[in-house]
């Protein structure tokens, strides 16, 4: 199982949100290039970046932050937030960004998200799909900064892109997101049931290096840590232990 650090930027700062909420802030620093240094010396391949402002208001403000990290790292980028068009898409791809989030959109417009697919390929796109899982176990799409029901459960969507030859979904369940809960294991065995053929990457809620080897056990491909990281919950010695013991 891949583990993959995540940087979330806000005003040029590398940040975490409790469960999405820009008034819950925690800045972990002022120089998030040299945090993505740090991540880049643990034994990973991948580096997921959200860029909050850029999911808030829709323009890519941390955009030098990205590419200084993206020079800096070596590592293959997946980046997210704002990401709205056809040509901001191409132009992240030819800028050296290894794949693109789609986060919203993903959900609200989905034949055009199916054309991206078919014309970047399945490997270079990741469908960011964010769920609040009712009280009968239904996990329901939230949009927009996870402030709109979407009216769209998690298997509808995910059938719709099938034929599409989708590959990667980042699945997010809202309420595990920075509350160091621990993952919502069930939705992420029930997801890979049902959609074996998925490079699924859990998000939200990782705690420390048990909740990164549970999840691998269940099958899970990827797993995305951003506070157990930023705050030690995971070291780097257990990370390389756990990508030995793989």
């Amino acid at each position: 199982m891949r583990i993959i650090p995540a940087i979330d930027l806000k005003d040029g700062k590398c940040v975490r949100l409790f469960k999405g909420d820009f008034e819950k802030t925690t800045e972990y620093s002022s120089d998030p290039v040299a945090v993505g240094r740090r991540f880049s010396s643990l034994d990973v391949q991948d580096l997921h970046i959200v860029d909050l402002d850029g999911a808030r208001f829709g323009n890519q403000a941390n955009q030098a932050v990205v590419q200084g990290i993206a020079a800096e790292t070596g590592l293959e980028i997946q980046l997210g937030g704002g990401i709205r068009d056809r040509s901001s898409v191409a132009d992240w791809l030819n800028k050296g960004v290894q794949r693109c989030v789609i986060g919203s959109m993903a959900i609200t417009q989905i034949p055009t998200v199916i054309e991206w697919l078919e014309e970047f390929g399945s490997d270079r796109l990741v469908l960011a799909l964010d769920v609040n899982v009712r009280d009968d176990g239904m996990p329901m799409l939230s949009t927009h900064g996870w402030t709109q029901d979407a009216g769209l459960s998690l298997w509808e969507c995910i059938d719709r892109y099938s034929s599409a030859g989708v590959m990667h979904v980042l699945c997010t369940d809202i309420q595990c997101d920075g509350a160091m809960s621990g993952p919502n294991f069930e939705l992420y065995s029930e997801i890979l049931n049902r959609y074996p053929q998925l490079q699924l990457q859990a998000s939200g809620g990782v705690r420390n290096i048990d909740d990164l080897q549970q999840l691998r056990s269940q099958g899970v491909p990827a797993a995305i840590s951003g506070r157990a990281l930023l705050d030690g919950k995971i070291t780097t010695t257990e990370v390389t232990l756990f990508r030995q013991s793989a």
